[in-house]
């Protein structure tokens, strides 16, 4: 009973939505140091620095662009949810009976599903591809400048 009490007020959901994005932003924090660290000794030990930098971009993009799919599922399942209940609400007063209504949410949340999953991997793949450029450009640019 403590629990649902604690759950329902509004400064525990903020206090757990803030603690989340610190959490993902220290992982990104150490990784972003990790492949630098990683491009580092490779670039020192190998002469094709083109394709460390390469690498290191490659796997920049794609870890920061699963991490902003995770940032952004913690923004969208909630939204998403008060629009599936909006939608079933106005489907209850409109007067369908409770079988076609069933029928009628299972086939809306599919529907919002599939939508929610197509738009955080195109977003995901988006902000992959930016951080993959802008890292491979950054890290080349790094490794003129030594």
């Amino acid at each position: 009973m403590l629990l649902l009490k604690l759950m329902s007020k509004r400064r525990t959901w903020v206090c757990l939505f803030v603690s989340v994005y610190t959490v993902l932003l220290s992982l990104s924090w150490n990784l972003l140091k990790s492949v630098l660290s990683w491009y580092e000794i490779r670039e020192s030990s190998s002469s094709s620095s083109a394709w460390s930098a390469l690498y290191g971009s490659v796997l920049l993009g794609a870890c920061f662009g699963v991490l902003s799919m995770v940032a952004a599922l913690a923004v969208a399942v909630p939204a998403t949810l008060v629009t599936w209940i909006t939608v079933l609400v106005l489907l209850t007063f409109c007067g369908k009976p409770r079988k076609t209504l069933v029928l009628e949410g299972k086939k809306l949340t599919a529907e919002i599903t599939g939508f929610v999953v197509k738009v955080l991997i195109k977003e995901g793949n988006i902000v992959a591809a930016v951080c993959a450029v802008l890292g491979y450009f950054a890290l080349v640019r790094h490794h003129t400048e030594e």
